[in-house]
């Protein structure tokens, strides 16, 4: 089913960083590349006006995946592209001097980055809006307490991540949503949880949304980025220029319709075709069961490690007062730092990720923040954790 972890021994407990691709997802990137390779909908000839239909297939189906509808799902270069194109496309056209957006430092610098950016770029014409960091708390979820009381007049988005790329923490920010007034609008980061547990855009509440293909069994290159209807008028074209179906008029650029008025350029036609395929793939197997299968090898690996002197978890589900998990587990062992750590754990065939793991470096950070990340996915086995956790113990052993 996953030919790359047919040719090793390793065990591969890195699915937070990327997954493994089963056949499919292989076969539909090697099918574009040998047979009828076309430039989508940019001919009358059937191999062009074929891919149109199956690109129209995907977004089709990626908005059933999503709980949107297919006018507000846009094809990008990954989550990152995603969320620097609500940043460009909606921050640089609609924040005003003084405005507000809250975020959390401890979000993967895709989610914290492009909004700095913005901020450089909008001082530059005399408007200056104001990042304000929430907390997040020792279970590894925004601080919804902290958000709520950070709230002004002036907040314009909340941008948080849905699954936490650390710390396996899920947030939805469902206490407070209620409270909002309908001005704020919500960005959600899925990377982690699409591909993962169900998702549910409409459910959750967003306004945008972004999901990372390769995390989720697809090909690298490729991601989604939802748009809810209601802020379809406050964008702007990104990345205009062929296929964006922008106009131009002497007052600028008339924007297109949606999702055009996102995609510029010509698709990563063999990375959407995969993503199908993964979509597919994701359909058969069922979100219920990975869950539920990350689940309990999430509280199989705690229950493992916790008796270890010296392992210190990360915030996350080895905190939480009720038995939960989706796959990711940060820790620390004294003794040996997390690099050196991963070195021997991968001697010893099992690949972890390691570092701060693209966290933005806070004041006064060192090396002490570095963390083991080990993350699962459908193609890992009870007996792999366990494996693992006599591997973990014969270290913490020789270290002390």
């Amino acid at each position: 089913m996953f030919p790359a972890l047919t040719e090793t021994t390793d065990v591969y407990l890195d699915s937070a960083a990327t997954t493994q691709k089963p056949q499919q997802v292989i076969d539909a990137v090697r099918r574009y590349h040998s047979s009828r390779t076309a430039n989508a909908g940019r001919g009358t000839y059937p191999w062009s006006t074929t891919l149109a239909r199956d690109i129209d297939g995907v977004r089709a189906r990626a908005a059933e995946f999503l709980g949107a509808t297919p006018e507000e799902v846009v094809f990008t270069a990954g989550a990152t592209a995603g969320l620097n194109a609500v940043a460009l496309a909606w921050g640089l056209a609609n924040l005003d001097d003084g405005d507000e957006i809250l975020y959390s430092p401890r979000d993967h610098a895709s989610n914290v980055y492009p909004w700095l950016q913005v901020r450089a770029m909008l001082r530059r014409f005399g408007r200056e809006i104001r990042l304000v960091p929430y907390r997040v708390t020792a279970l590894g979820e925004a601080d919804v307490e902290d958000i709520a009381a950070k709230l002004t007049t002036r907040t314009r988005l909340i941008t948080v991540t849905h699954l936490h790329h650390v710390f396996g923490a899920l947030t939805t920010l469902e206490e407070i949503r209620g409270r909002l007034d309908p001005r704020v609008l919500l960005c959600f980061d899925c990377s982690q949880s699409a591909g993962h547990l169900p998702v549910d855009v409409t459910a959750l509440g967003a306004d945008f949304a972004v999901a990372s293909a390769h995390k989720m069994f697809g090909a690298p290159g490729t991601g989604l980025l939802y748009c809810a209807r209601r802020v379809h008028d406050q964008l702007t074209a990104f990345l205009p220029g062929g296929n964006s179906g922008v106009t131009h008029t002497d007052s600028g650029l008339a924007p297109a319709r949606m999702p055009d008025r996102m995609e510029g350029g010509t698709h990563n036609i063999p990375g959407i075709l995969a993503l199908g395929a993964a979509l597919e793939f994701l359909g058969e197997v069922g979100l219920d069961t990975i869950a539920g299968h990350n689940r309990a090898l999430t509280l199989r690996l705690i229950d493992g490690l916790r008796p270890l002197p010296g392992l210190e978890f990360l915030p996350g589900p080895a905190h939480a007062p009720c038995a939960t998990g989706y796959g990711i587990v940060s820790f620390t062992l004294a003794g040996i730092g997390a690099t050196d750590l991963g070195f021997v754990l991968a001697e010893l065939g099992f690949l972890v990720r390691t570092g701060a793991h693209c966290v933005p470096p806070r004041s006064g950070a060192s090396a002490d923040d570095d963390s083991v990340r080990v993350s699962t996915h459908l193609y890992n086995t009870a007996e792999e954790i366990d494996r693992f956790v006599r591997c973990i113990h014969t270290i913490a052993t020789e270290v002390r």
